[in-house]
């Protein structure tokens, strides 16, 4: 600032100066509070999208009231179940459909929502479920506490530990046993072998440290890994010491493929399944068209 100059007192000086000091000071206060609350009014709305996502990404367990009503303690749900069947992907609920569940009857008795980027919803026409579910839970008749999980859709990595925790402590842990099947790309497979050497579909086993029972195949060799919901599911009956086996089939064919789905066939010997798995000719009629009507369905996006 200038000094004031001679014949000028210093009080005039300073009352000319001041307005210009307080636009200076008033131009910072009004830029710095209107960025404030510019931020604060984008922090409001991204965490209300954030948690408009997050619900939409929930795992959520449906059981029908006939199953509810079985539960001894109707506080807190906990379904009947010896043997429990988890599909994971086109190829492994393709065999549940064909091999196991052609045997007998059963009930849609549940099923589980989620979202997430690249999951696809299976439509039901039961009232009692949502209309969109992406799992669906079936039940035999014959023995209500045989159930089956049909998963075909994308469980997203942030949801895995949430779908095995939501599913599993609806279900009576007391002797059960479960069996999981997934399957995968043979490129995924690691061998000193070379890759096309390998006769495709093969299948190999993982198991937990509970199973009493010797797999139907081989255990899988190191380093090899398997991931996404199978491997979830593995996990947390291992930390649970639920017997549990993972039966995974390596497949050059990613689409729902009738050698894939035969490549299951030694799962039909486990101690769970022979019980009331009986080998018909309806097996082959009924892969037949899942295969055919899977064709008919992709043709048609693309």
């Amino acid at each position: 600032s200038e000094a004031p100059s001679p014949g000028r007192s210093v009080a005039a000086w300073e009352a000319e100066a001041e307005p210009s000091r307080q636009m200076a000071t008033f131009f910072g206060e009004v830029v710095s509070a209107f960025s404030r609350a510019v931020d604060e009014e984008e922090e409001d709305e991204d965490e209300e999208i954030r948690r408009e996502l997050a619900g939409r990404r929930d795992v959520t367990v449906h059981w029908s009231s006939e199953s509810r009503s079985s539960t001894d303690n109707s506080a807190s749900l906990s379904i009947p179940c010896s043997t429990f069947l988890v599909a994971v992907g086109e190829n492994a609920a393709g065999f549940l459909k064909s091999f196991v569940q052609c045997c007998g009857s059963w009930e849609l008795v549940g099923t589980v929502t989620l979202g997430n980027e690249r999951a696809h919803r299976q439509h039901t026409s039961e009232k009692q479920f949502p209309a969109d579910s992406s799992c669906l839970l079936y039940r035999l008749t014959s023995d209500p506490t045989i159930l089956s999980c049909h998963c075909t859709c994308h469980v997203a990595e942030d949801q895995l530990f949430h779908w095995a925790e939501k599913v599993f402590e609806t279900i009576q842990k007391r002797n059960l046993s479960v069996i999981v099947l997934s399957s995968s790309s043979v490129t995924e497979y690691k061998s000193s072998r070379s890759i096309p050497s390998i006769p495709v579909p093969f299948l190999r086993a993982l198991k937990t440290n509970t199973l009493q029972e010797l797999p139907q195949c081989q255990l899988l060799e190191q380093p090899n890994v398997i991931s996404g919901l199978s491997a979830a599911v593995l996990t947390h009956c291992q930390v649970q010491q639920i017997p549990a086996v993972l039966y995974h089939c390596y497949s050059d064919v990613a689409a729902l493929d009738t050698l894939t789905v035969e490549a299951f066939k030694p799962v039909l010997a486990s101690r769970s399944l022979k019980s009331f798995v009986k080998v018909t000719t309806q097996s082959a009629e009924i892969l037949q068209q899942l295969v055919d009507a899977n064709k008919i369905q992709s043709n048609l996006y693309t």
